[in-house]
């Protein structure tokens, strides 16, 4: 095969990657993301992170594997050094997992296997053995095959029902790119039939689409409109345009040959020489291709003076061929089965199956956190303390909540560091409540369990999950139909739980209008404070006193659900004064007439006022936002540079900051101290990378 279009890609992913690694892969903020004392999610235990001078040599290697892949220079040492560390830092931290990530991992795995160096790359320059030679048809195979996997499979996770029914992406409509369809469609009809249904439709024929020649043109003027309005709409790095790259993998594969041969002759200093394609010991040719007539056919029609190599190609598979056949078969295999292996893998299953990255399920669930509270008991005093859920922990780390294996190393890492506090002998319990795809709010493990001594393991189904109630998923339009018909002052929260179970829950002083209703099964509401009981069936309702605690015990033998409305007094309050205080500071700000005596009435009413200096910042803050949305397209652009400009600066200050100390053995934390000091006399607002864990919040 020629070998131009996967050198292309080779060099458009090599790109995307050096852009990348200093912000998603997060180069920038390595700083901030491994801490010291930190509790981490491996996917391995006994894998952790370096110290941190030595993650940013890591992160360093693989930023120069990347730009050597790009380059096409020392290609196989490239591959090698960007693909251990984005897999030892992918491996490091489950909760960071990602579809795009995953397969940004696949694609360098497939790089190192496939010969992408033949065409437009460094060592072509260096090797003349390698330049423009043929690659084997499976260099090209194992790309358009797992392209396809991903966008097929995709569709294929998308017939879950909750998918279908338009439950998983909401409100996505409002996004600046369905503006066209807003012509014609409502809002909700964009989220059904153009973000779910369309969605689904074009995964599932995506890859077919780009197969075929005929079909080509279509896919790349839909598939490439998808991943141009993914790029707008999220936060997913450089995922669009690497999807976007892969498209040409489908087209044939000379089409960066034919297009050169195109261009301006001035334009030509910069292409890749029009060589002839020189044969490979890798791929296996016909003995009519090899005759030497054809051979040199094929050299004139290439408008090459190099003649080709006078060795014989192979004409029929060895023994290396074999080897390449196997891996590409085992790799294929593997990739087609790991999306589906929940059944084997057991460990992994919580409501959703196995861990959100590896499975092209992308999209399909939307979480929702209602509570999470970690009690944890002294065994050997008795008392019982509450840690703060963060405890220990990196914000990025916020995905732990929803997984059986990483609540249960959760636990185990803050056994470990309670030690420090005398707590040597203890039980952690899980209470957590979220919803899945708009359900009610329920618990995700059981409460009762502690998670210490629970049992976990990979093959094994995990017996402290709480089953989702799937049974309750007719009740969702319903409950969209009670939020409809609120005002905009009322909140609702939608429960279930588990029979002989209880919630415990506390009243928020400004919290005055708030009440229980139950929607199903029997509950029996206990006011601790006031040790009184109250049972409510269906369609029962009571009102909660403010800042007190109550308990909510199922007692029917089926889940019970139920709903707190609540209206927050302070909040409508606080919203009151500052609409007063913002229409007289407007007044003053644009007065022409008696501008001294407006802005005195100003400082007279609101003088006692204690939220008057939140009430100028929220009016700054707003007038700033509005500033920058005037700002000229130009404008916008240099700031956004400027950001990305910064963002590169401290990644390699940093790696240089390690680097050095190393070399000269200096302290790098003095460093870092210093790289600290220079952005905030500089005003830049860069993570605090030494922040500590979020303190415990312990109540005897």
């Amino acid at each position: 095969m020629d070998p131009s279009s996967l050198g292309v890609m080779r060099i458009v992913f090599g790109l995307l990657m050096v852009i990348d690694i200093p912000q998603e892969r997060g180069l920038g903020h390595a700083d901030v993301r491994f801490q010291q004392n930190v509790c981490y999610f491996p996917f391995f235990n006994f894998l952790q992170p370096l110290p941190i001078q030595w993650m940013f040599v890591v992160y360093g290697f693989m930023w120069l594997g990347a730009f050597g892949i790009m380059l096409g220079f020392l290609y196989r040492l490239s591959c090698f050094l960007f693909m251990v560390p984005y897999w030892y830092i992918f491996l490091l931290d489950k909760t960071s997992w990602n579809n795009h990530s995953y397969l940004y991992g696949l694609i360098s795995v497939m790089f190192f296997l496939c010969d992408a160096n033949r065409y437009w790359s460094v060592d072509g320059l260096l090797w003349k053995s390698c330049r423009n030679s043929h690659v084997p048809l499976w260099n090209y195979t194992v790309f358009r095959f797992q392209v396809f996997l991903v966008y097929f499979y995709a569709g294929i996770k998308k017939l879950d029902l909750d998918w279908m029914f338009g439950y998983s992406m909401t409100n996505l409509s409002k996004k600046w790119v369905f503006d066209p369809f807003r012509l014609l469609m409502t809002d909700d009809q964009i989220d059904l039939y153009i973000v779910h249904l369309g969605g689904l439709t074009l995964d599932m024929f995506a890859g077919f689409l780009l197969f075929f020649d005929k079909t080509r043109p279509l896919a790349f003027f839909f598939v490439g409109s998808f991943h141009f309005m993914n790029s707008q709409m999220f936060s997913i790095g450089m995922f669009s345009y690497t999807m976007l790259a892969t498209m040409l993998i489908y087209c044939y594969a000379d089409w960066p040959r034919l297009l050169f041969r195109k261009c301006p002759q001035w334009i030509k200093i910069v292409l890749p020489s029009d060589d002839a394609i020189q044969t490979s010991s890798y791929c296996i040719y016909s003995k009519e291709d090899i005759k030497p007539e054809n051979r040199k056919k094929k050299t004139n029609e290439s408008k090459s003076k190099d003649p080709p190599s006078n060795k014989p190609p192979p004409t029929a598979p060895g023994f290396t061929h074999q080897i390449w056949t196997f891996i590409v078969l085992t790799y294929i295999a593997t990739q087609l089965v790991l999306p589906f292996s929940h059944g084997l893998t057991k460990g992994y299953n919580n409501w959703t199956n196995g861990l959100y990255g590896y499975s092209w399920d992308m999209m399909v669930h939307r979480w929702s956190t209602q509570h999470i509270r970690i009690t944890y008991v002294d065994k050997k005093t008795g008392d019982v303390g509450y840690l703060a859920p963060d405890a220990f922990n990196n914000e990025r780390h916020s995905r732990w909540s929803a997984h059986a294996d990483m609540v249960k190393q959760y636990g185990t890492c803050l056994a470990d560091r309670l030690k420090q506090y005398d707590l040597e002998d203890i039980e952690l319990y899980f209470d957590i409540w979220k919803s899945l795809n708009q359900r009610f709010q329920q618990r995700m493990f059981d409460p009762r369990v502690n998670i210490l001594e629970a049992e976990w393991h990979p093959f094994k189904k995990t017996s402290y999950v709480e089953p989702l109630l799937v049974d309750l998923s007719g009740w969702r339009e319903k409950l969209d139909q009670i939020k409809d018909q609120l005002d905009n002052h009322t909140d609702v929260v939608f429960v279930a739980d588990f029979p002989g179970l209880y919630l415990e829950n506390f009243v928020q002083e400004d919290l005055s209008n708030t009440s229980i209703t139950v929607l199903a099964g029997e509950i029996l509401v206990e006011l601790v404070d006031r040790k009184e009981n109250y049972t409510l069936s269906v369609n029962q309702s009571m009102q909660l006193p403010p800042d007190e605690f109550h308990n909510v015990h199922t007692i029917s033998e089926v889940p019970s659900c139920y709903m707190y409305m609540f209206v927050n007094t302070t909040d409508i309050d606080y919203e009151k004064k500052f609409r007063e205080y913002e229409e007289y500071f407007n007044m003053t700000k644009n007065c022409t007439d008696n501008c001294a005596e407006k802005s005195s009435n100003l400082t007279k009413k609101f003088a006692n006022d204690p939220k008057r200096d939140h009430y100028d910042q929220r009016i700054a803050k707003r007038e700033e936002r509005q500033q920058k949305i005037q700002l000229p397209a130009w404008s916008k652009f240099f700031k956004f540079i400027s950001f990305k400009l910064d963002i590169f600066r401290r990644s390699f200050t940093l790696i240089g900051g390690a680097v050095k100390c190393m070399v000269l053995q200096q302290n790098f934390e003095e460093f870092l101290t210093s790289v600290y000091e220079s952005e905030s006399s500089a005003g830049n607002n860069s993570p605090e990378p030494g922040t500590s864990p979020a303190e415990i919040s312990v109540n005897i």
